[in-house]
């Protein structure tokens, strides 16, 4: 198991409104073991749709809230090694059939796995090997905007410039 302190942090840098907006909302529930994942579903309405809002702090624990949350409420406004969307199995036994790194407010990088894979190892929860859909995160040098890099285009959505090919948030104007 890799060292939490080995792994990348991801600070949040989406709008500071939506920080401001989330900062008085309940953090997502912390799941150390796979029984708290189950009594916190159960406090759910019947029929709720089954993909989770999930961060992964920076002590290596797994928090999850409903979908529609924001990260950054979920990780309590706080750093995170990892931050996405995961989706349970409907039926059988509970388990993970889809992980995402879709998060436009921290954009994490895809060595973010690492985290993610070892804290549901950790809660012992069932999951692919690695994200059933990957996203890839770019900050515009020219105009500093959120990118999600599709099919490879290097190109802002907002003013056209060029993307860097790797991924640039520790590097960037409003990092």
């Amino acid at each position: 198991m890799p060292a939490m302190s080995t792994l990348r942090r991801f600070r949040y840098v989406g709008p500071a409104e939506i920080r401001e907006r989330e900062r008085d909302s309940p953090a997502g529930a912390v799941i150390d073991h796979v029984d708290d994942l189950r009594a916190w579903l159960a406090t759910r309405a019947p029929g709720e749709e089954p993909t989770l809002t999930y961060v992964v702090t920076p002590d290596g624990r797994l928090r999850v809230a409903e979908r529609r949350s924001e990260h950054v409420a979920c990780a309590g406004g706080q750093d995170v090694l990892a931050a996405g969307e995961l989706t349970l199995a409907e039926a059988g036994p509970l388990r993970v059939v889809e992980l995402s790194n879709q998060s436009t407010g921290y954009c994490p990088a895809l060595d973010c796995w690492r985290a993610l894979a070892e804290a549901l190892l950790r809660v012992g929860l069932p999951h692919p090997d690695g994200f059933t859909f990957a996203c890839e995160f770019r900050r515009c040098p020219a105009c500093a905007e959120r990118n999600l890099v599709k099919d490879g285009w290097l190109e802002c959505a907002l003013c056209g410039a060029e993307l860097p090919a790797a991924w640039n948030f520790d590097d960037s104007p409003g990092a």
